[in-house]
């Protein structure tokens, strides 16, 4: 809503893309197109080139069932106050329906104000610091549409690179060569231990050792074998 600021339009539109989002209404923004605008985009001129210039909110909001509009203040005249993370599912369930839904972002300066909210279905915060929760524009387009992607991709995780796990057999080989090598350089008293291996055992159990990172760390202990000083066995 009446963005004043070119390069915030840029910017908005490069965080929607990121997070998979490409329809971009803008009403009565004071410049646009702008250069600034194309340079803030920085690979995200194609959300550009197809934003809707409208000449209010109502002809930006026609044909959506569903508008939550963003506000950092608590407003008595909206019958409902949502976090991102409330109000995500609500408008991808709308989304998935083939129903459009918007969110709806104030000027930089004055927000939005109450009649703009009145065509509002909800007012929808980011849990912000009290102490300073002016955010960004473009910030808080990034916050709502990342909540939006999270909440879309449901329990999809990155895949994890697969691992060619050291068996047990050359991990406690690992271990008895370290345990030579500490006792060799002195680190280590064999006749007082104490819980010094135990406590490395615990190290290097939070994470499941690879074969290659076996060879890696017994080939330090050779190196640190072959550079000490005297003979070590």
């Amino acid at each position: 809503m009446r963005t004043s600021h070119p390069g915030n339009i840029g910017a908005a539109a490069r965080a929607m893309k990121t997070m998979g989002l490409h329809r971009l209404y803008l009403v009565n923004p004071a410049r646009f197109p702008d250069p600034q605008a194309d340079a803030m985009a920085s690979g995200a001129g194609d959300v550009l080139a197809s934003a809707q210039v409208c000449g209010s909110l109502a002809e930006a909001l026609s044909g959506a069932v569903l508008a939550c509009g963003t506000s950092t203040r608590k407003r008595e005249i909206m019958a409902r106050w949502l976090t991102p993370e409330q109000a995500a599912p609500e408008l991808l369930a709308e989304a998935a329906a083939g129903r459009e839904t918007a969110l709806v972002f104030g000027n930089e300066t004055y927000g939005l104000s109450n009649a703009e909210l009145g065509q509002c279905q909800a007012l929808l915060t980011i849990p912000a610091s009290a102490a300073y929760s002016s955010l960004n524009l473009a910030a808080a387009v990034q916050v709502l549409s990342y909540e939006l992607r999270r909440q879309a991709l449901g329990a999809a995780v990155w895949p994890q690179p697969v691992l060619e796990a050291a068996d047990l057999l050359e991990v406690e080989r690992f271990y008895a060569d370290l345990e030579r090598t500490l006792a060799a350089l002195g680190f280590l008293d064999p006749a007082s231990p104490k819980r010094l291996m135990p406590k490395l055992r615990r190290l290097f159990s939070r994470t499941r050792l690879a074969r290659e990172e076996i060879n890696i760390l017994r080939g330090i202990l050779s190196s640190a074998v072959a550079h000490a000083p005297g003979k070590i066995d």
